[in-house]
């Protein structure tokens, strides 16, 4: 035969041995690509979820021209307004009342109308106040009504005004040109002088309704180090509320405890050698204490998580859906997260999940830190959310998304990939079972959540907001504290305030309190609260009646009123709490949505407190309310800078109305205490350093959900668990090599700062 046949026919035979082994490797076995594969089609809202999205750059500038041409008063651009001056303070979506939505989603009505919610401040009139206008239709307005005293009851007062950054810059310069008339005894204590100095400022400003007197902490500013980690023991009090800014003035300086009428009387007892000066060296440029700059080289690459198939879950305009979730998803610029319309197969659980406030109260023996009680939403939650890393904050593949908002300023800004969804896997079973007698098999399901993300940093503070939706048919909401601590000059007894974690550094104790609205809508809107908990009885035993048996029993409990259902802060609470609706499921128990609080909360402030009513939510760890369209949100942003008068007090809200079949609130707080310590520095982990809390269904269902999860895994011992068609797992190892094509990194966090 001749050689060149020979050639061909070995050739073919290997082709056909390498088709034969294909096929046997893929029998049994599903077809298996690396492409994306279509999702089935969850989403049939066609855009109705736009109800409640928030405004786009081109409304916000809309509004913005509107009210320029429509008030008849000069308004100046908020980041060069004086505090004489009138100007627009912020834009948001008006979310239309929930009567109208539901109309609209479920009734067939008419669309509510869109929009917007502008809060300007008029220094420039005889009567200085905050308004707030409602200002629509959108994307054109035609109209727009002040909503002031509708929504207080009376008019906001000029000083309870957020600060802007402008206020912040002409206080800088107060304080800097202060300090230039200590300059002895800046170059001594502090080797500066003063314009390497950060300064930090405290909340609230005074000690009653009017006042706007704030003090000021000063740190070393070391590039690419937090300085909060680094006071240099002065600190000043500003008084700032005069309109006319050449009337602002420094009202008292404090070093190393004791306090001095100016910075002129400083330098004059430290000249005259009656001052005890801690001499603070200027620290090197390549300093690593407190910096996150990595010491050591990169080493191996760690875990990847990616979606051999793309992701499993659709993203369109502000809704999310995945696997039977669906959620509308929106960003407050002053509270933060919010959501609306979660539904699950069809059925809508909660209509509103919103993060309410933030409150981060401080003890120290020094003025500025014995004295703050920070109320996050009055500096900006949702607008310091800023652009997430790829790869850290996130899974390097989930889908990011951009964020507008107009605050302080008459041009929207954008923090763009300041939001991430994604599906993560916790590496845990969501459910097993290995079974050992009468029939031998394995069942289980991989807890799979789909996850949205968003990240606030607040001054030295870092919150990671995390909203995650499970296969049981469970939302779990949770925060993370992470990022710098604030720290005071270490002093005297000063430990009795905190822990020294640096050679100066005292890491101030504080709590971290965050409140969020939770308007459930469980098989309807009307619904009951219910109550069980379980205790002991001491009974004869049937059996053997000579015998006593400590049985344990249910103690079931319908609450009626809201003084029933306001549960002071750590004290104790029923361990079952649920939202139930008056129909049953298929077993005859009530259809009820469970609340389950994860939280270590410290103590709340003393009700004798003047200030106590401004952050009265913090009282409860839960409270039930009706649900009314006068009570949307459990503070405001004036609360801040008017603890005393408090233009929203959340215990108003408690009225022992009926709470029996009605459209109820739960209003949830969560929290920590924080004692500092050396493992502090540079940064507070997440490990730890986590609360939150779970809505669960209990008995809203005639089964766990999940049955129908397309992941679940079964094998008997009579079938062959390697075999891709019996175990989806055992298909892993083709599906592993479609490694996704990752996207460049790139960063634009420090765009809007």
């Amino acid at each position: 035969m001749h050689m060149k046949t020979v050639l061909i026919l070995l050739v073919l035979a290997l082709a056909t041995i390498f088709a034969l082994v294909c096929v046997l490797l893929t029998r049994g076995r599903a077809p298996s690509t690396c492409q994306h594969q279509p999702l089935e089609q969850e989403d049939t809202d066609d855009g109705q979820s736009l109800v409640f999205a928030d405004l786009t750059p081109e409304e916000m500038a809309q509004v913005v021209r509107y009210l320029q041409g429509n008030l008849g008063v000069q308004l100046v651009d908020a980041s060069r307004a004086k505090p004489s001056d009138s100007c627009i303070a912020s834009v948001d979506v008006q979310v239309p009342a929930k009567a109208e939505v539901l109309r609209f989603l479920d009734g067939g009505g008419a669309r509510p109308a869109r929009e917007a919610l502008a809060v300007l401040y008029f220094g420039n009139q005889p009567d200085p106040n905050v308004t707030e206008y409602v200002v629509g239709p959108l994307p054109t307005p035609t109209y727009h009504r002040d909503v002031t005293v509708q929504k207080y009851g009376r008019k906001v007062p000029y000083h309870s005004r957020p600060v802007t950054g402008k206020e912040y810059v002409d206080i800088n310069t107060l304080i800097h040109r202060e300090l230039r008339k200590a300059p002895r005894f800046l170059a001594a204590c502090c080797e500066s002088d003063g314009t390497d100095l950060a300064i930090l400022t405290t909340a609230p400003r005074g000690f009653k309704s009017g006042d706007r007197m704030t003090w000021f902490v000063l740190f070393r500013s070391v590039a690419g180090t937090g300085y909060y980690l680094s006071p240099v023991g002065l600190e000043v009090l500003v008084e700032h509320g005069d309109l006319q800014v050449s009337h602002w003035q420094l009202l008292k300086v404090f070093y190393n405890g004791r306090y001095f009428a100016s910075t002129r009387d400083l330098e004059d007892a430290f000249v005259a050698d009656l001052l005890e000066v801690v001499r603070i060296k200027k620290p090197p440029a390549e300093a690593v204490w407190g910096s996150m700059k990595p010491r050591h080289p990169p080493g191996s690459p760690g875990p990847l998580q990616y979606e051999p198939q793309g992701p499993r879950y659709s993203i369109r305009n502000n809704r999310v859906t995945f696997q039977g979730w669906s959620v509308a998803f929106g960003m407050n610029p002053h509270s933060g997260p919010r959501l609306f319309d979660i539904r699950y197969r069809g059925e809508r659980i909660v209509y509103e999940l919103s993060l309410q406030e933030a409150l981060a109260l401080y003890g120290s023996n020094c003025p500025g830190g014995m004295s703050t009680r920070y109320l996050d939403g009055s500096f900006g939650i949702g607008r310091f959310a800023y652009e997430l890393v790829r790869g850290l904050d996130c899974p390097y593949t989930a889908t990011y998304v951009d964020r507008h908002y107009l605050v302080e300023s008459d041009t929207p800004k954008t923090n763009q990939n300041s939001l991430c969804i994604f599906e993560h896997d916790a590496a845990l079973p969501l459910r097993r079972h290995f079974s050992d007698s009468q029939s031998f098999y394995y069942g289980g399901l991989r807890r799979n959540t789909l996850v949205i993300r968003t990240i606030s940093t607040l001054i030295n503070y870092d919150y990671i907001w995390d909203f995650m939706f499970h296969g049981s048919g469970t939302v779990e909401v949770r925060v993370h504290a992470t990022g710098y601590i604030s720290s005071s000059f270490l002093h005297g007894q000063g430990t009795d305030y905190g822990s020294r974690v640096g050679p100066h550094t005292l890491g101030t104790s504080h709590l971290h309190h965050m409140h969020y609205k939770v308007d459930l809508d469980v098989d309807g809107q009307l619904n009951s609260l219910e109550t069980q908990d379980m205790g002991y009885k001491l009974v004869k035993v049937p059996w053997s009646t000579q015998n006593t048996i400590e049985q344990l029993y249910l103690r079931r409990e319908r609450l009626e009123w809201e003084e029933e259902a306001a549960f002071p802060l750590n004290t104790p609470m029923p361990r079952y709490l649920s939202f139930a609706s008056p129909n049953p499921n298929k077993w005859g128990h009530p259809r009820s949505y469970r609340i389950q609080i994860t939280s270590s909360a410290g103590e709340h402030l003393p009700p004798s407190s003047p200030m106590e009513r401004s952050i009265s939510w913090g009282r409860y760890q839960l409270a039930v309310t009706r649900r009314k369209e006068e009570e949307p949100t459990s503070t405001s942003i004036y609360n801040q800078n008017d603890p005393w008068t408090p233009t929203v007090a959340f215990s108003d809200f408690i009225d022992n109305e009926t709470i029996t079949n009605q459209d109820l609130v739960a209003w949830i707080s969560v929290g920590f205490l924080h004692v500092p310590h050396a493992e502090d520095i540079p940064n507070t982990v997440t490990v730890g350093n986590g609360v939150g809390f779970f809505l669960r269904p209990y008995n809203y269902f005639d089964e766990d959900p999940s049955v129908d999860s397309p992941d679940g895994v079964y094998f008997s011992s009579e079938q062959d668990s390697g075999a891709c068609g019996v175990n989806p797992l055992a298909c892993l190892s083709l599906t592993a090599s479609c490694a996704p094509r990752l996207p460049p990194f790139c960063y634009g966090g420090f765009l809007n700062l």
